[in-house]
């Protein structure tokens, strides 16, 4: 039986990879990824909210990240600056966590379920980074935009880390950056 709440939350969140995977997201209950984590459904509870939420674990550690960041940058930074600067600054958390977020995306693509909530936990995350810019005095409309072309920087960045992560993910994040510059 896990003793920390970390170790419970990693072992659940590895039954639930393995029960997906292996049954579908869909034929899959709290109960068979409690039972296959050595922890009872109520614990599962404890720690989740339901059987999507245990593919999710470790965004508020990443939301807090982003936001720090943009908070603690350069006052002379621009927006745009700021949110690719976040972004870098979270690295270590993108690298610590790229076997399973390669799992997670498999799993997700197969369960428009699965997908409601990704795309529900990017607009959060965007939500986030926003309020941090307009905290440091960037329009709302202007925060918004940086924020969503900064995460597609990202996601252009991690598209090309993903299979080769020998290369270095904040390089290409501010390479993303520059691409978006120039166009």
């Amino acid at each position: 039986m896990p003793r920390s709440g970390a170790e419970a939350r990693a072992r659940l969140r590895e039954a639930a990879l393995e029960l997906y995977r292996e049954r579908g997201y869909d034929a899959t209950t709290t109960a068979q990824i409690a039972r296959r984590a050595g922890v009872t459904e109520r614990t599962y509870f404890r720690h989740f909210a339901d059987k999507r939420e245990v593919l999710f674990d470790g965004e508020t550690e990443l939301r807090e990240v982003l936001t720090g960041a943009v908070a603690g940058a350069p006052g002379d930074a621009s927006p745009l600056e700021l949110v690719v600067g976040a972004y870098v600054a979270a690295v270590p958390l993108f690298v610590a966590g790229r076997e399973i977020a390669l799992r997670r995306a498999e799993l997700i693509a197969t369960a428009p379920a699965l997908q409601e909530r990704a795309h529900a936990k990017s607009a959060a995350l965007a939500d986030a980074v926003v309020a941090a810019l307009v905290a440091r005095g960037v329009p709302e409309g202007t925060a918004r935009l940086a924020a969503r072309v900064g995460a597609a920087a990202f996601e252009r960045a991690s598209r090309d880390w993903y299979p080769q992560p020998e290369r270095d993910l904040a390089a290409l994040i501010r390479s993303a950056a520059d691409e978006v510059r120039a166009l």
